[in-house]
């Protein structure tokens, strides 16, 4: 059980399920270990599809989940959603994210694109966001052959997936739509105040984030690793942010939020009380509840005319 007193801001579900996952869930510092402990927790299942298919995207291993047959075409056709999955950038994949993918698709009437890109330690910064990148311009150039808007092309992420959503629409803002980020982490410093209030007890700790990132590798400084460091955010895609909490990762999101406001990029916000890192995932109301706001938030994303390359 947990020490915490009665003042412990985590609901009462999402702390007994917390309890129980820390329990199960080895420290940092053993690869394999922690490999395991992501994937014994890969059998959810999630909506049914009208179709799901493994391909590869450039030589990246590829999932892609179509929730119902194409409409007729018209002037505007489906969304396409780019994912890339979370894990610290060392652990999970497309089966660990099957049912969140599933769910992602339903709710926005989308194909999503599930990328298994390459995982630290053996592949270290930049063999992750290279092969986001890979992933993307793959999807894109093959939207209408899968009945969606090349125009409308959503890259999305939670945890060190949602790091690489945002570092792909730095790079390639004029060919992305929108840009979908799960409780990024997006600042190798690790200096914001969550990461002190919450960096035991709630699942996802500091000492683990502090250990991923060491994993990952990479200048920290470079926004290709840590997007809050960018120095200018103009005219990247719009975005949805959403966060817990009670998660270390919470005030950098908030900071890379409001450093896109303030850059004139369409920005929203959602914050979800009384939950810890990883919820989207879990059997918690909140979960169920950030997919479908998020699933209405991609169907309502408006397509852009991509410039002739990228940045």
């Amino acid at each position: 059980m947990s020490d915490l007193s009665t003042t412990d801001p985590l609901s009462p579900e999402a702390r007994r399920l917390c309890d129980v996952m820390k329990a199960a869930f080895p420290g940092p510092g053993d690869t394999q270990a922690l490999r395991a402990a992501a994937a014994s927790g890969a059998g959810r299942a999630g909506p049914a599809m009208a179709s799901v298919s493994d391909t590869v995207a450039g030589g990246v291993p590829v999932r892609i989940y179509d929730p119902a047959p194409a409409p007729a075409p018209g002037p505007e056709g489906r969304p396409l959603v780019v994912f890339l999955h979370g894990g610290g950038w060392v652990m999970c994949g497309l089966d660990t994210h099957d049912a969140t993918c599933r769910s992602l698709a339903v709710a926005a009437g989308a194909v999503v694109v599930s990328a298994d890109y390459r995982l630290a330690p053996e592949h270290p910064w930049p063999a992750a966001p290279d092969d986001a990148l890979t992933v993307l311009l793959w999807a894109r150039n093959r939207a209408r052959a899968l009945g969606c808007d090349p125009g409308r092309v959503v890259l999305a992420g939670d945890s060190s997936g949602g790091n690489l959503a945002a570092v792909t629409a730095l790079r390639a803002p004029g060919l992305v739509a929108g840009q979908l980020l799960f409780y990024p982490p997006l600042d190798a410093s690790m200096e914001s105040a969550s990461v002190e209030r919450y960096a035991e007890g709630y699942f996802h700790t500091a000492a683990h984030m502090a250990w991923y990132w060491d994993q990952y590798g990479g200048d920290p400084e470079h926004p290709y690793v840590s997007p809050l460091r960018a120095p200018d955010l103009a005219g990247r895609p719009p975005a949805l942010v959403v966060l817990a909490d009670c998660d270390v990762l919470r005030d950098e999101g908030l900071a890379y939020a409001r450093r896109l406001a303030a850059a004139g990029v369409d920005c929203t916000v959602q914050i979800h009380p009384g939950v810890f890192h990883g919820f989207l995932g879990l059997p918690l109301p909140a979960g169920a509840a950030a997919l479908r706001a998020a699933g209405a938030w991609v169907a309502g994303v408006q397509g852009v005319i991509p410039p002739a390359s990228q940045a």
